[in-house]
């Protein structure tokens, strides 16, 4: 029979991809509602091309919020110069074709010249902060991946003819075949890329722990950011610095601190994790979903987002800081898409007994549980995969993806073997099972793991199969992916090799646990001489900005429930949570298997920032009377009463340092006032606006 080995629709390797990626324009009504449960027997939906090898796809969609790709006309390409997309932001803000930056819904009062000038302090406030805005050069056209002929029965490390095929040869590695790199390198790879990779911090070294090597580090980058570590360390490590998170720090020292972190189970639950109580599906397990789904369905009740209801308010509101940002950091490695057809009945199990029981454990432990869970066998359809008819979704995204990495190797018979080597896998009833009906019997060779796989015997098989796992998460190339990987994320979009290779060397060593290789980067030079080489992404801005405005869990004495099936608390997360699918960042939101990316480049949208900003303004305001807010006046304990050191102290407040003096000039020119102006506790009518202002800088954008 012929295969079947129809690899996952993504943005790389062509436009066309039709999963559920909508913005939901209020708290409730999707304009794309997923249908009432189905039965999980019957496998997934994944959409999927059919690998013709006449598939013509050069271009590439962009996602919402995502810088598009530069076309061989655009800046800098060799082409025409005129303008077509994203550009440079510099300080005067982005200038489109006119000289306009267009930018909506700023205004605060209806006075034409103090609007202009509102506009034009927050376009170059936050356009500094931009540090660039040009599309990213992907130099991405994939080759198409043909149809294999029959399996080689009893031995899948024959070369066959009919493995492979002109366009996808067996024996050559995909990253040549398909003309591509990893995600996070291929958006480097601009020239937007280029100019942030002069600004890398160079060579380093490993200290004795984190507070030593926070003491013998200098600072020497470029930067707008106060150069003091703890406010370095509390940017880098939570979802964003409060004045308690950096009293924690300053009094427990960097190190206890670090420890406290790395030891979430003695972390005590805030009242906003307890409260998630009010999030009725969270305490269902898979079986429960989908013996009640009629029920839930009945309520509108959505599993799915209520898990990211649920993500997003401990981003927000928990103390274990740390964790939340690994559980993020895997979600976007070892990505499922929490809108998958079976997401409303896995996906939450997955969150909880894959991600983030092994979030800062074992990343091999990580790995076999996800390849045993029905989530990700469903999403990459594996429950489709058998020997006469190999699915190579899973054990490609295995590779590619979850382990190895496209530049790690391994070769497209690699894959074919890893494929065959996994059927039996799937889903019944809703838990796993291995069906040995379906299992291919036979040698097999994959990088270097070799194996008889003799037997159909499912515990025989399985405990093959979860040999491979291991071996290929321990793998050279999956130690210095993963080190990559955490590394971008925490030090710098171009982080330093000599960093990527002691972390890599320590994921070895420790055979992929996860804590000693996040003490050695914190322990590293590198970590702290990175000051403000890391801008927030839009869901990374928006959570922050909740975090330092000290939003409360309880509903404002104001508000007025409309919505007798949720909590004020309930609704107002799936209002953030909507919000932020609008900016196309939302917590487990990628629809395809290789997560969002975590550089820059990908993430500069003039709109997506100035939407950004309207947010911080609403919550400024204190909009979503679901939650409770500090009045904008009463942010600074005692307000000073001139204008400057006002805005000096309302600086420290939500930014924690003060701002450079054209920075406060700006902010000045605001509320249309001078330094020595004299102001109340209200900064004369305009704190509201400076607030937002404030929020709108590069001290804010920045981690």
């Amino acid at each position: 029979m012929a295969d079947q080995n129809v690899p996952p629709r993504r943005p790389r390797d062509e436009g066309r991809w039709d999963g559920r990626h909508h913005p939901t324009p209020d708290a409730y009504h999707d304009p794309y509602p997923s249908p009432p449960y189905a039965s999980s027997g019957s496998g997934s939906t994944y959409p999927y091309y059919t690998g013709q090898p006449d598939d013509p796809r050069a271009s590439y969609a962009p996602w919402p919020g995502q810088a598009q790709p530069a076309p061989a006309s655009w800046p800098g390409s060799g082409g025409s110069t005129a303008h077509r997309g994203p550009q440079w932001i510099g300080p005067a803000g982005p200038q489109g074709p006119g000289g306009d930056p267009g930018l909506p819904d700023l205004d605060d009062d209806s006075d034409d010249s103090r609007r202009r000038s509102r506009r034009r302090a927050l376009a170059a406030l936050g356009g500094t902060a931009a540090v660039v805005a040009g599309g990213a050069a992907l130099a991405m056209t994939p080759q198409v991946r043909g149809l294999f002929g029959d399996d080689a029965a009893g031995d899948a490390t024959v070369t066959r003819a009919t493995d492979g095929n002109a366009n996808r040869p067996s024996g050559q590695q995909p990253s040549t075949v398909r003309t591509y790199t990893e995600q996070n390198e291929s958006y480097m790879g601009s020239r937007a890329g280029a100019a942030l990779k002069k600004n890398t911090p160079a060579g380093g070294r490993t200290f004795s722990g984190p507070a030593a090597a926070a003491a013998a580090t200098t600072v020497t980058v470029k930067t707008v950011l106060a150069k003091d570590p703890a406010r370095h360390l509390a940017t880098r490590t939570t979802f964003g610095a409060t004045p308690k998170v950096l009293a924690d720090i300053e009094r427990m020292g960097i190190d206890a601190w670090l420890r406290w972190q790395l030891d979430p189970e003695k972390i005590a639950p805030t009242k906003a994790e307890l409260k998630l109580s009010e999030l009725p599906t969270l305490r269902l397990s898979p079986k429960q979903l989908r013996e009640q789904r009629e029920q839930l369905n009945e309520r509108s009740a959505q599993p799915e987002k209520e898990m990211v209801d649920a993500t997003i308010a401990r981003q927000i509101w928990s103390e274990r800081q740390l964790f939340e940002v690994m559980v993020d950091f895997w979600n976007d490695f070892l990505h499922v898409a929490a809108d998958f057809d079976g997401g409303e009945v896995y996906r939450h199990s997955f969150d909880v007994d894959v991600v983030r029981k092994y979030a800062l454990t074992s990343y091999p432990e990580m790995l076999v549980a996800a390849n045993r869970h029905p989530a990700l066998l469903l999403y990459l359809n594996q429950n489709d995969s058998r020997a006469d008819a190999v699915n190579e979704n899973l054990a490609r995204e295995n590779l590619e993806l979850y382990s190895v990495g496209v530049d790690g190797g391994y070769t497209e018979k690699d894959v074919r073997q890893a494929a065959l080597l996994q059927t039996g896998r799937g889903v019944s009833d809703g838990e796993y099972v291995f069906r040995e009906d379906r299992h291919y019997v036979g040698k097999v060779k994959i990088l270097g793991f070799s194996h008889a796989n003799s037997s159909k015997d499912p515990e025989k098989a399985d405990a093959v199969i979860d040999a491979y796992i291991r071996y290929i998460a321990l793998h050279p190339s999956t130690a210095r992916y993963v080190a990559q990987s955490l590394a971008t994320r925490f030090v710098s979009d171009t982080p330093p090799k000599s960093l990527v290779d002691r972390l890599a060397k320590t994921y070895t060593a420790n055979k992929g646990l996860i804590k000693p290789v996040l003490m050695t980067l914190f322990s590293s030079s590198e970590f702290w001489a990175s000051v403000g080489q890391k801008v927030r992404r839009p869901m990374e801005y928006l959570i922050a900005t909740y975090r330092v405005l000290g939003v409360s869990p309880e509903a404002s004495p104001d508000h007025k429930a409309d919505d007798s099936k949720r909590t004020p608390y309930a609704r107002g997360l799936r209002r953030i949570h909507d919000r932020l699918r609008e900016l196309g960042h939302f917590p487990m939101g990628q629809p395809t298997p290789d997560g969002y990316p975590d550089v820059y480049v990908a993430w500069t949208s003039a709109g997506t920032m100035v939407n950004g900003w309207n947010e911080a303004g609403d919550v400024v305001n204190g909009y979503r009377r679901e939650f409770s807010y500090v009045k904008p006046e009463r942010l600074v304990a005692k307000p000073p009463t001139t204008a400057g050191a006002y805005v000096d102290a309302l600086a420290r407040r939500l930014v924690h340092q003060k701002l450079t003096a054209r920075e406060r000039a700006l902010i000045l020119g605001v509320a249309g006032v001078s330094a020595d102006t004299k102001v109340d506790a209200t900064f004369n009518g305009a704190v509201t606006a400076v607030a937002r202002a404030i929020l709108a800088s590069p001290q804010h954008h920045l981690r």
